[in-house]
């Protein structure tokens, strides 16, 4: 699938669809413009767009190889700006990347390995179509508000599973398989903190630069776009933080458990030795031995171990050792 919509608007409303390769004039108010939207395009269609729309060669470039970090550029009178998309498959952070030219009478989102497509927020926006009517600019906050909408859902699973994880190992040992599953976490957490970092500078540009296509009145939504991204990164940070702490809650309960059972079989072991230290010496089988005419030798033994071993157990029992 290539080109998903493409669509001229005018005050707010679609007029009608447009190819890419026609060159729609609209007029510099921002009344009108066209909104195409590509997912993994080829080449000849990168290339047609370029002739149109007259893109720069170097933006063009970066939006088909899809391996950028987020950023935003300006060439002339345009904006090209890349966010990078995300989505949960399991334990692993999968990533996409949206590429998006801004002019000022056009906006074309290129997509690549996205999950979510835009055709949601298209809707959306044509049925409100308030933000619509006012230009480019506010398409360009809504993809970007879009994009980072799809991050707290990725963060918030994540926290159920450490959560989930962390209530587990007060009841037991964590195995091999979880232990490899909370590195797991961290290593994609880390990954995902190096994309919030490029995305949080993308939308305080979008906020604090005078940009081309930008206007002053759109910044206060670009800035609620850094308020969600800075959200996130919080999120982010504390769920580190916790499966750190997860791990080394699991090795102390550990060694606690560990030297718990080390202290009962020493108790035992100690309880046991006095039967044994004595059936030893007993055992040795001389001729001359004291206490070997003795009538009731045995029994007097016999109780002495009880009362020994009674003794300890009692002792061992009241320090917590069994």
């Amino acid at each position: 699938m290539t080109v998903v919509a493409a669509y001229l608007y005018r005050h707010g409303k679609r007029v009608r669809e447009v190819t890419i390769d026609e060159k729609v004039d609209c007029p510099t108010d921002k009344s009108e413009f066209v909104w195409i939207g590509i997912c993994d395009p080829t080449d000849d269609e990168m290339r047609t767009l370029k002739e149109q729309y007259d893109l720069h060669p170097l933006a063009v470039e970066d939006a088909v190889n899809a391996n950028q970090l987020p950023k935003i550029d300006v060439y002339g009178d345009q904006l090209f700006v890349v966010a990078r998309t995300a989505h949960l498959e399991g334990d692993t952070i999968d990533y996409g990347e949206t590429a998006i030219f801004v002019g000022h009478s056009h906006i074309i989102s290129v997509r690549h390995g996205s999950a979510r497509s835009h055709k949601a927020l298209r809707e959306q926006l044509e049925a409100a179509p308030t933000l619509l009517i006012h230009g480019v600019d506010y398409v360009l906050h809504a993809i970007l508000d879009y994009i980072v909408d799809g991050y707290l859902p990725i963060v918030e699973q994540i926290e159920e599973t450490v959560l989930a994880m962390e209530q587990r190992i007060i009841d037991a040992f964590l195995g091999r398989d979880e232990i490899s599953r909370i590195f797991t976490l961290r290593r994609h957490l880390a990954r995902f903190q190096r994309v919030l970092g490029p995305m949080a500078e993308v939308a305080g540009k979008l906020v604090r630069l005078d940009l081309p296509c930008i206007d002053a009145n759109t910044k206060p939504y670009f800035s609620d776009v850094l308020d969600h991204v800075r959200r996130v990164q919080t999120m982010v940070e504390g769920l580190l933080q916790v499966l750190t702490s997860v791990f080394e809650f699991s090795n102390l309960l550990e060694q606690q458990r560990t030297g718990a059972i080390t202290r009962q079989l020493a108790a035992w072991a100690a309880i046991l030795a006095v039967p044994t230290a004595i059936a030893g010496i007993y055992g040795m089988n001389f001729e001359h031995m004291p206490e070997l005419k003795t009538e009731y030798g045995y029994f007097v033994v016999l109780a002495v171990i009880t009362i020994v071993c009674s003794a300890l157990y009692v002792r061992f029992k009241r320090v917590g050792w069994l």
